[in-house]
């Protein structure tokens, strides 16, 4: 039934999208799928034998990012962010969250849905729903992934609760710099079973030092968030109305925190607050 429910799924996707080729004109889109049903962390050594690497696990200061100097461009310089939201991107493993959730009650129950049918199930995406889900705390973990000649070329960020293990996210991230764009974007690919949902953001700074990634509206090849499925041997993707704002910032007790918004075209779904703290 529920395996049945997964090829609906990548079905529907196929008939919204249009084909791709991934190792041609569209590689922008080449991201790690799950060969299982189940995603967790099982992606992650296949996508370092794809780069024929190995994987990193809990490498001390592991960041998202080896340099956000890589995202510099005509509309973002790296130097002009606050030290403290670098080293959070270069030195993620360095640093532990507090998360708070809440969402808009039109999409709660479709929130829980998702959730209950395909997040927990295939320990992916299963995105806290209530408040006291994420009262014991998050864990995070970073796991990079190098090339042969030891170079990183993304990272795996692995959250998953406190209080039972369970994965919340599980995606891999870096730099990619999309088909006409002038600089590049931060991106993040989160494994499915046969396919992967990605996210490209456009860096921005704040005169505050503070940064801005932003997942906006636009066209096939912008920034924005994406669904790709494999299908009887073809490759399918499809843009998803779904828009992602991060802004990340240091407070007046100078602690930093993010706020995250995630939007189903133009309205509000959830929020999420993040207190980052670094562990020593």
């Amino acid at each position: 039934m529920l395996n049945a429910l997964d090829l609906a799924t990548r079905k529907m996707w196929r008939a919204l999208g249009r084909p791709v080729d991934l190792a041609g004109d569209h590689s922008w889109l080449r991201a790690p799928m799950s060969d299982g049903s189940t995603v967790a962390d099982g992606w992650l050594a296949a996508e370092a034998a794809a780069h024929g690497g190995e994987v990193h696990e809990n490498a001390p200061g592991g960041g998202l990012l080896h340099d956000m100097n890589a995202l510099n461009g005509p509309e973002f310089d790296a130097t002009r962010l606050r030290p403290e939201i670098r080293d959070f991107y270069e030195r993620t493993s360095a640093w532990r969250m507090e998360v708070w959730t809440g969402w808009s009650p039109a999409f709660w129950l479709g929130g829980e849905l998702i959730s209950r049918l395909f997040g927990k199930r295939v320990q992916q995406l299963a995105l806290p729903m209530r408040p006291l889900d994420v009262a014991r705390g998050m864990d995070s973990r970073i796991a990079l992934i190098r090339d042969r000649d030891g170079q990183q070329v993304a990272a795996a960020w692995l959250r998953t609760l406190r209080s039972t293990g369970e994965y919340v996210y599980s995606g891999c991230y870096g730099r990619r710099l999309l088909p006409g764009a002038a600089g590049p974007s931060v991106h993040v690919a989160f494994p499915l079973e046969s396919g992967n949902v990605q996210v490209f953001l456009r860096p921005q700074h704040e005169p505050d030092g503070g940064l801005l990634l932003r997942s906006p509206r636009g066209r096939f090849g912008d920034n924005g968030a994406y669904v790709v499925v494999r299908d009887r041997g073809r490759t399918f993707a499809a843009r998803a109305p779904i828009h992602e704002t991060f802004r990340l910032y240091v407070d007046d007790e100078g602690v930093l925190r993010t706020d995250h918004e995630l939007r189903m075209w133009n309205a509000t779904a959830v929020r999420l607050h993040y207190r980052l703290e670094p562990l020593s």
